[in-house]
């Protein structure tokens, strides 16, 4: 009989002893493993709604505010900027494109964006049916957007005041749904897109404005705003000269979203190294609570052990025994704790979805996750070394004595 049988074996013989082991190590590669999947999955997804946008131009207020509320939509804009201001920075040279963005209201708690086609390209967006909008009170929803509403292409909705459920709905203003997109893994999947006109429209059926009044389409048209601007830079010099042109500017802020991420992943990056530690913590207390299993299996095998070597047994094989106890315990904890952890991703991605802000999926794999196996392994091998070694110094004579 090998070694690998006659460790399942002894760990079998003890069921109680080697659960708990394998529960204890379980928990804390299960800890491991979700704040690996977890921080990945959403750092990746933040690098990819901010790649290709060198700055976000909006109203003063938090940097940090601007940018979640423009490029990642979690948070209320700032204010609004001028619609002049679109313009002016579409006549800079140092300025490559300017995406316009118009946010305010939402549908069923996706929000509704006032933009132009620039944007859909931006993320590579493609159409799966319909097309995309060319006039206002037209929408193309995102993949998640199309599918947790039912949206079909030509139906119509109307959207409802501020960016969460509940607000104020705009019965008098209907949207034409004419296309759906693809998925992109962006957070483009989860929005409703529109004309930036559309937005203006609901506005004026909202306040009852007189179109067919000169006078107060003009005082209107005066007074058209925007929510930002994702600006795209034609060359590194805009990168110094930009930000410091823009915020000198009264009632404009410029917020950089490379600046901006690396200050929020600080922050997000406390607690997660806090996770980090009290997962270390857990898988230390396995592996002494598995030394302290396999110390004392081995005195209470002494008998058993001294025996197998008067029927031939070489000492390197009662090493080698332990040895593969204390990996077997690893191991198979190990593989109930990778498990777990993205059963928790999964089920933590599914808690956020009615938010409809964060993507988790348990089904996504970390290639940082690959060390966890090593590293239980190694726990394993430690905390079974020393009984190991005393098993393989096992003296036939004195333990039949006893």
């Amino acid at each position: 009989m090998n070694s690998i049988s006659l460790a399942l074996k002894s760990l079998r013989f003890k069921p109680l002893a080697t659960t708990l082991n394998i529960i204890l190590m379980a928990v804390g590669i299960a800890m491991m493993t979700f704040v690996l999947s977890a921080s990945k999955q959403l750092e990746d997804s933040a690098m990819r709604d901010a790649q290709g946008i060198d700055l976000v131009v909006g109203a003063k207020g938090s940097p940090l505010q601007l940018i979640l509320s423009s490029i990642y939509h979690i948070d209320t804009p700032t204010g609004n900027i001028p619609l002049a201001t679109q313009a002016l920075l579409e006549k800079n040279r140092l300025i490559k494109k300017v995406i316009p963005l118009a946010l305010g209201d939402s549908y069923q708690g996706f929000r509704i964006v006032g933009t132009n086609h620039d944007y859909v390209t931006h993320y590579d967006g493609e159409i799966a049916t319909g097309r995309l909008f060319d006039a206002p009170m037209q929408a193309v929803f995102g993949a998640k957007a199309a599918e947790r509403t039912g949206a079909v292409v030509g139906a119509t909705f109307v959207g409802s005041h501020g960016l969460s459920r509940g607000g104020e709905v705009h019965k008098n203003a209907p949207y034409q749904i004419v296309g759906i997109l693809k998925p992109t893994g962006t957070v483009l999947d989860r929005l409703v897109l529109t004309p930036v006109d559309s937005v203006w429209k609901v506005h004026e059926v909202v306040n009852g404005i007189d179109v067919n009044n000169k006078e107060e389409k003009e005082a209107m048209d005066a007074d058209r705003e925007l929510t930002a601007l994702l600006v795209q830079y034609a060359s590194p010099l805009a990168t110094v000269t930009m930000p410091r042109y823009i915020n000198s500017q009264t009632d404009l802020q410029a917020a950089q979203p490379a600046l901006e991420a690396a200050k929020l992943f600080r922050l997000l990056g406390v607690g997660v190294e806090v996770l980090r530690g009290i997962a270390l913590i857990v898988l230390f207390s396995a592996a002494l609570s598995m030394f302290v299993a396999l110390y004392n299996a081995l005195e209470e095998r002494k008998t058993d052990l001294a025996i197998l070597r008067t029927l031939g047994a070489p000492p390197i094989k009662l090493f080698t025994l332990l040895l593969f106890e204390g990996l077997l315990l690893a191991v198979g904890g190990a593989f109930v704790g990778w498990g777990l952890g993205h059963i928790a991703v999964e089920v933590l991605g599914r808690a956020l979805s009615d938010d409809q802000n964060l993507t988790l999926s348990g089904w996504m794999v970390s290639p940082d996750e690959a060390w966890l196996l090593a590293v239980a392994a190694a726990v394993g091998l430690l905390s079974a070394l020393i009984p190991a070694i005393r098993a393989y110094r096992t003296d036939i004579a004195t333990t039949l004595a006893h």
